[in-house]
Protein backbone atom coordinates (compact mmCIF):
# COMPACT_ATOMS: atom_id res chain seq x y z
CA UNK A 1 0.00 0.00 0.00
CA UNK A 2 0.99 3.37 -0.44
CA UNK A 3 0.27 6.92 1.22
CA UNK A 4 0.70 10.29 1.25
CA UNK A 5 1.47 12.52 4.14
CA UNK A 6 1.36 16.30 2.98
CA UNK A 7 4.67 17.79 3.86
CA UNK A 8 6.40 20.82 4.85
CA UNK A 9 9.86 20.61 6.36
CA UNK A 10 9.51 16.98 8.39
CA UNK A 11 6.26 17.86 9.39
CA UNK A 12 2.48 17.55 8.10
CA UNK A 13 0.97 20.51 6.50
CA UNK A 14 -1.73 21.72 7.44
CA UNK A 15 -3.64 23.19 3.80
CA UNK A 16 -4.30 20.26 1.78
CA UNK A 17 -4.86 22.88 -1.23
CA UNK A 18 -1.37 24.53 -1.10
CA UNK A 19 0.45 21.97 -0.78
CA UNK A 20 3.91 21.80 -2.57
CA UNK A 21 5.68 18.51 -1.76
CA UNK A 22 4.13 14.86 0.09
CA UNK A 23 6.01 12.71 1.98
CA UNK A 24 4.70 9.39 0.38
CA UNK A 25 5.31 5.75 1.99
CA UNK A 26 5.35 2.17 0.62
CA UNK A 27 4.46 -0.31 2.90
CA UNK A 28 5.09 -3.13 0.68
CA UNK A 29 9.14 -1.93 0.15
CA UNK A 30 9.28 0.18 3.56
CA UNK A 31 10.86 2.92 1.71
CA UNK A 32 9.65 6.86 1.80
CA UNK A 33 10.19 9.39 -0.70
CA UNK A 34 8.99 13.21 -1.18
CA UNK A 35 7.16 13.89 -3.93
CA UNK A 36 7.09 17.55 -5.46
CA UNK A 37 3.38 19.02 -6.60
CA UNK A 38 4.88 20.80 -9.32
CA UNK A 39 1.69 22.85 -10.02
CA UNK A 40 -1.15 22.84 -7.77
CA UNK A 41 -4.32 22.97 -7.54
CA UNK A 42 -6.87 20.68 -6.04
CA UNK A 43 -7.22 18.89 -8.97
CA UNK A 44 -3.97 18.46 -10.10
CA UNK A 45 -2.78 17.21 -6.44
CA UNK A 46 -5.29 14.86 -6.58
CA UNK A 47 -4.31 13.67 -10.18
CA UNK A 48 -0.56 13.80 -9.21
CA UNK A 49 -1.09 11.13 -6.05
CA UNK A 50 -3.40 8.89 -8.17
CA UNK A 51 -1.02 8.47 -10.50
CA UNK A 52 1.77 7.63 -8.15
CA UNK A 53 -0.74 4.58 -6.56
CA UNK A 54 -1.58 6.36 -3.44
CA UNK A 55 -4.11 4.54 -1.83
CA UNK A 56 -4.37 6.86 1.27
CA UNK A 57 -3.77 10.46 2.03
CA UNK A 58 -3.36 12.20 5.38
CA UNK A 59 -3.43 15.61 6.11
CA UNK A 60 -4.04 18.77 8.08
CA UNK A 61 -6.99 20.64 6.78
CA UNK A 62 -8.98 20.16 3.71
CA UNK A 63 -12.20 21.17 1.81
CA UNK A 64 -15.27 19.47 0.59
CA UNK A 65 -14.21 19.86 -2.71
CA UNK A 66 -10.78 18.06 -2.56
CA UNK A 67 -11.70 15.56 -0.28
CA UNK A 68 -14.40 14.42 -2.83
CA UNK A 69 -12.28 14.87 -5.26
CA UNK A 70 -9.86 12.36 -3.84
CA UNK A 71 -12.51 9.95 -2.84
CA UNK A 72 -13.70 9.95 -6.56
CA UNK A 73 -10.02 8.79 -7.20
CA UNK A 74 -10.42 5.79 -4.70
CA UNK A 75 -8.12 7.56 -2.20
CA UNK A 76 -9.10 7.59 1.41
CA UNK A 77 -8.70 10.65 3.36
CA UNK A 78 -7.56 11.11 6.73
CA UNK A 79 -7.50 15.04 7.79
CA UNK A 80 -6.62 16.30 11.29
CA UNK A 81 -3.02 15.13 11.63
CA UNK A 82 -0.10 17.20 12.84
CA UNK A 83 3.63 16.91 14.31
CA UNK A 84 6.23 15.03 12.46
CA UNK A 85 5.47 13.33 9.48
CA UNK A 86 7.28 10.15 10.44
CA UNK A 87 5.33 9.79 13.59
CA UNK A 88 2.17 10.02 12.02
CA UNK A 89 3.03 7.53 9.31
CA UNK A 90 4.32 5.32 12.03
CA UNK A 91 0.73 5.96 14.18
CA UNK A 92 -1.27 4.62 10.68
CA UNK A 93 0.62 1.97 10.14
CA UNK A 94 -0.01 0.85 13.47
CA UNK A 95 -2.99 1.39 13.00
CA UNK A 96 -3.66 3.81 15.42
CA UNK A 97 -5.41 6.85 12.87
CA UNK A 98 -9.01 6.27 11.82
CA UNK A 99 -11.29 8.81 9.78
CA UNK A 100 -12.69 11.41 11.27
CA UNK A 101 -16.19 12.21 11.07
CA UNK A 102 -16.09 15.35 12.10
CA UNK A 103 -14.72 18.94 11.36
CA UNK A 104 -11.31 19.33 12.15
CA UNK A 105 -10.57 22.00 9.27
CA UNK A 106 -10.39 25.62 11.27
CA UNK A 107 -12.95 26.75 8.64
CA UNK A 108 -14.60 29.97 9.55
CA UNK A 109 -17.97 28.26 8.70
CA UNK A 110 -20.51 25.70 9.19
CA UNK A 111 -18.23 22.57 7.89
CA UNK A 112 -18.97 19.32 5.87
CA UNK A 113 -15.80 18.77 4.81
CA UNK A 114 -16.53 14.97 7.04
CA UNK A 115 -19.05 12.21 6.00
Amino acid sequence: MKFAITYMGGYVFQHFGQTRQFKVYDTDSGESSILDSGEYSHGSLATLLEMKGVQALLCGGIGDGARNMLKSRGIEVYPGQQGDVDEVAKAFMDGKIVQQHKCTCNHDHECHCHD
